[in-house]
């Protein structure tokens, strides 16, 4: 992997940690519920982060989540490059990932498929 490379690999997990710090420890938004920042995925040219988060519970509480996030990218943006000291910080856009939930699906499946032999 080229510096660039693992500059940007850095740089992502550096974000990850303070996106995560933050939610917990700064965002009183009512509308969050229980955020576990996954990954985050920068672009070559560092202006945009896409910011991928797990939330417990059903489709309304993780909607709500993904918006009370999405209110706060512009504080969390502005903190960001200031505690990083980055020139530019990136555009955050979160999404909702759902690696941890398709993984529950299937080791349910395997689980019943096991209980079936």
């Amino acid at each position: 992997m080229s510096d660039h490379g693992h500059r940007l690999e850095r740089l992502a997990d550096q974000l990850r940690q303070e996106i995560a710090g933050m939610i917990v420890r700064e965002l009183k938004d009512p509308r969050l519920g229980l955020v576990t920042v996954t990954r985050v995925e920068l672009s070559g040219d560092l202006r945009h982060a896409r910011v991928l988060v797990s939330v417990l519970g059903d489709a309304e509480a993780q909607a709500k989540t993904l918006e009370g996030l999405s209110s706060a990218a512009g504080y969390l943006r502005g903190e960001i490059g200031r505690r990083l000291r980055l020139r530019r910080a990136p555009e955050l856009a979160f999404i909702l990932d759902r690696g941890a939930e398709e993984s529950q699906k299937i080791e349910a499946l395997l689980q019943k498929l096991r209980g079936e032999e």
